[in-house]
């Protein structure tokens, strides 16, 4: 079975991502606007609990913080998506390596940069051309996380939460 760990944002944020998803991103009808915090991965389904148990762990040692999402960028020229950019504060970036080490300490394919993507598998020209509109845009948007998510993959592709889990020693 796969898993993933995730941030869902406010409903707010999540229609401001889908009005690009929706064209831009042939993901948009597996999962909702998100931000990861463990790339999928591989476990049984008894890990999962055993996972949860470690995901319960690591949510008591980070107290609720807020996320500033500030523009659009791109991880362009290593792939073509297209992003909402949050700004990486000691508390999300403290979460996402608390949920690595309790997950045994394996190191993630790329450096954590927090996101929510709104266009990926783009062509060069369509990428280009969406990224220079978007990047003209304003984006200043703060909002508080007071949980995260492990999900786990259906059959047909898409993602459902498995258990989710609130922030801070006090939950």
């Amino acid at each position: 079975m796969k898993y993933g760990i995730v941030i869902f944002p406010t409903k707010q944020l999540q229609d401001l991502a889908n009005s690009y998803r929706k064209r831009y991103d042939p993901h948009y009808s597996l999962i909702p606007p998100h931000i990861t915090l463990a790339n999928s991965f591989e476990a049984g389904e008894i890990d999962g609990k055993e996972i949860a148990k470690k995901c319960n762990l690591a949510a008591k040692t980070i107290e609720p913080f807020q996320i500033h999402v500030t523009k659009y960028s791109s991880f362009q020229p290593v792939n073509n998506v297209i992003y909402m950019k949050i700004e990486p504060t000691k508390e999300i970036i403290n979460l996402h390596e608390s949920i690595y080490e309790s997950l045994g300490g394996q190191n993630p394919e790329y450096n954590f940069v927090p996101h929510i993507t709104v266009g990926q598998k783009l062509s060069n020209d369509e990428h280009s051309d969406v990224y220079g509109s978007l990047k003209l845009q304003q984006v200043d948007h703060y909002e508080l996380v007071d949980r995260f998510h492990l999900l786990y993959q259906l059959e047909n592709g898409s993602w459902t939460v498995f258990e989710t889990f609130r922030l801070g020693k006090e939950s």
